[in-house]
């Protein structure tokens, strides 16, 4: 169009286009980005001024996948889009995390980043493209945002680094990661990796960060193409007179305070000092509201517990830079639970149970981008009120749990059984939370598993890495296992789970403004040394699966069928599989290959269920002996059914083994007989013998 400005880069053979002027012209800013024949478009939106009363930075990034960009028509009765999908959740948190720290200290303005999905070309996610639009349409406008920042999704397939590989490279990748960055820094990363090496997972990290920079180099040219100015942004401090009143009244206590261990004595105490310094504070500078002082606090707090860590080499809870928490577990809580456990480090504790079904309890994956139709695995994580000791309103899942969720799913996903022929859900209920609650959920799902009897390659488990640093960054220093307050008052949280032999999950948030690669490499040094511990704890607990599942789970046979014998199993309309499961109260599942899963809860439906399968599917073999029924007669012989939809003919001389005026003498329509197969033609036609049949029990009686 006669407005439009388009800017050009090739990312890994692939054109990557950024155009704006077109849509959306009353947003501060918006573009489209699009990659091959996937394009997403952001527009960027804020207020003059920040909400009365608002103590926090209201950021708000959305992400939607529209069913027309791939040509379909939405689910359900009403044929358009609902609420968003746990996969867009995912993706606008993704898009959130690196460009939330690039706002300045405070700017309390509302921001909103919407991004929509307008076409796909389905073959790789766009999640990487809604991160560089949401970028690029920030960098565009007059919000006052710290950026561009890059991103690319980058995997290994075969031994070579691949950059945003499509869906069928990722499935056989050995390291799938989502990466942004910052000129010249580390800035977010996601994803999952088939228990990959600390050097490997540096180097698909430094790999990224190159195509990263290209895409920031386009972002700067699209600024001063349009003939913007460079940005000048600048943090706003609080009032040094007031924060240099509170420490002198204060300060000290809320330094000592700060060292208490128990987390509920340490908020009774550091809510005892706020209440005194908003008294003091509203006294001398009435004009100073409640808000206000939220962030005149809040400043302090974080200050101080920088100054422990930092000057005293203190942690909040007295733990040295790299240790970790108590550790104590339990397994086999429930016995009516498929598996259960429990899991604590220090405040931190995670309840958590697997539940085994068939494959029918798969999810489906309703993607408009491709991939996976579906999923065996699922791991849910709810983080109730009471965990936090507060009273809080019970609703729906919130974007915060999805999150958690997903990333202990990934994490433990890399271990689980190549062949396991069942879909396992996972659930981890937190019953306290004092930092990483997440990564208990990895090492709780793992107990959980193991006590279910599901044969996981190897024991897993996360763990979380923090880092303080002073104004200047002249001072850094790292700590594992962060608290809930050091979470806070810190600078990261560099989340990394695996197993002995590798990284399997990971994530980072920051609230710096980008990493240098040293600080990196000692976070992902710290994560692996105290996750061996912990592995080393966990293994105490339960050194390895449990030989047999749990009583209660479902129980799970395979038989093999000819293909051309899979319509006679299931039957008119489905009534032959319909009338095996409701009589013998399994599940079954038919794969195209002729494999047939039988679900059972007792070894006497499961040989009820794989008897009448047999015998569905069966063929007449020479020498066996069956008990038929006879649907039939003529006067050269009887028709006898001796398998499901298989007759065969016993003629009148192999009846008995004495001569007899007609077949009506021996049986009639309706009647069971023993008979033997004693011959199959060329033409497949069935030759029975009730004669021989008698013979030989008549010898084996004897």
């Amino acid at each position: 169009m006669e407005n439009s400005k388009k800017f050009t880069i090739d990312i890994a053979g692939t054109p990557l286009v950024i155009e704006t002027g077109v849509l959306a012209l009353q947003a501060a800013g918006a573009v489209t980005v699009s990659y091959g024949d996937s394009t997403v478009f952001t527009a960027v939106t804020k207020t003059d001024t920040p909400r009365e009363g608002i103590d926090f930075f209201p950021l708000q990034c959305e992400y939607r996948e529209k069913f027309y960009a791939a040509g379909k028509f939405p689910g359900g009765f009403f044929k358009r889009e609902a609420r968003p999908t746990s996969k867009e959740i995912l993706t606008a948190r993704m898009c959130d995390r690196p460009i939330r720290p690039l706002f300045p200290d405070g700017y309390y303005n509302d921001v909103q980043v919407n991004t929509t999905l307008f076409q796909t070309d389905c073959t790789r996610d766009a999640d990487f493209l809604a991160v560089n639009a949401a970028s690029a349409a920030l960098h565009i406008s007059d919000v006052p945002f710290m950026g561009p920042i890059g991103c690319v999704r980058i995997g290994r397939v075969d031994g070579d680094w691949v950059i945003n590989p499509t869906h069928e490279q990722r499935a056989k990748r050995d390291i799938d990661l989502l990466y942004a960055g910052i000129r010249g820094k580390f800035l977010m990363m996601e994803g999952s990796a088939a228990e990959i090496s600390d050097e490997d997972f540096i180097a698909a990290l430094k790999r990224a960060h190159e195509e990263v920079e290209k895409i920031i180099d386009l972002q700067i040219e699209m600024r001063r193409s349009l003939g913007l100015p460079d940005k000048e942004i600048v943090d706003i401090p609080q009032p040094a007179d007031k924060m240099d009143f509170m420490r002198a009244e204060r300060g000290a206590d809320l330094a000592e305070a700060l060292l208490i261990k128990g987390k509920l004595e340490r908020q009774s105490k550091v809510s005892e000092i706020k209440a005194d310094l908003l008294k003091k504070v509203s006294e001398k500078w009435p004009e100073v509201d409640e808000v206000g002082f939220v962030h005149l606090f809040d400043a302090l707090e974080i200050e101080t517990v920088r100054n422990n860590v930092l000057e005293r080499g203190l942690r909040i809870d007295g733990r040295g830079q790299h240790e970790v928490r108590p550790l104590s577990a339990q397994v086999g809580i429930f016995p009516r639970l498929h598996g259960s456990a429990i899991f604590s480090r220090g405040e931190t504790q995670s309840f958590a149970t697997v539940t085994l079904g068939t494959k029918k309890d798969a999810q489906e994956l309703d993607s408009v981008t491709g991939g996976p139709a579906s999923t065996r695995f699922m791991l849910h994580y709810n983080f109730p009120p009471y965990c936090t000791g507060e009273v809080g309103r019970l609703g729906s899942t919130g974007r915060r749990e999805i999150g958690h969720g997903a990333l202990a799913e990934r994490s433990i996903a890399e271990v689980l059984p190549d062949d396991f022929p069942y879909s396992i859900r996972v659930v981890s209920e937190i019953m306290g939370s004092n930092g990483s609650s997440s990564m208990a959920s990895i090492c709780n799902g793992c107990l959980a598993l193991m006590d279910a009897g599901v044969p996981l390659k190897r024991t897993v488990a996360g763990i979380s890495v923090g880092l303080f640093t002073n104004a200047d960054q002249s001072k850094k220093v790292l700590v594992t296992d962060i608290l809930g307050a050091e979470d806070h008052c810190g600078d990261m949280d560099f989340k990394v789970g695996g197993t002995r032999k590798g990284i399997t999950g990971f994530q980072v948030d920051l609230k710096l403004r980008g990493l240098t690669w040293d600080l990196v490499e000692g976070a992902i040094k710290a994560a692996h040394d105290a996750r061996l511990k912990i592995i080393d704890f966990m293994e105490t607990v339960l050194p390895a699966p449990r030989q047999e599942l749990n009583k209660y789970a479902p129980r799970i046979e395979t038989v093999k069928i000819p293909v051309d014998k899979i319509g006679a199993l299931i039957g008119p309309g489905g009534a032959h599989i319909r009338e095996i499961t409701e009589t013998t109260g399994t599940q079954i599942d038919i794969e195209e290959d002729g494999t047939v899963s039988i679900f059972a809860t007792s070894a006497e439906s499961m040989a009820a269920a794989k008897k009448e399968v047999s015998a569905l599917t069966a063929e007449a073999e020479v020498g066996m002996i069956y008990e038929g029924v006879v649907t039939g007669t003529k006067d050269f012989g009887a028709f006898v059914e001796i398998l499901p939809g298989k007759e065969g003919l016993c003629h009148i001389s192999e009846l008995s083994d004495r001569r007899i005026p007609s077949v009506d003498t021996v049986c009639k329509v309706g009647d069971k007989i023993r008979v033997k197969c004693i011959g199959i033609d060329e033409r497949g036609r069935i030759k029975l013998s009730r004669k021989e049949a008698m013979q030989e029990a008549d010898a084996a009686a004897n």
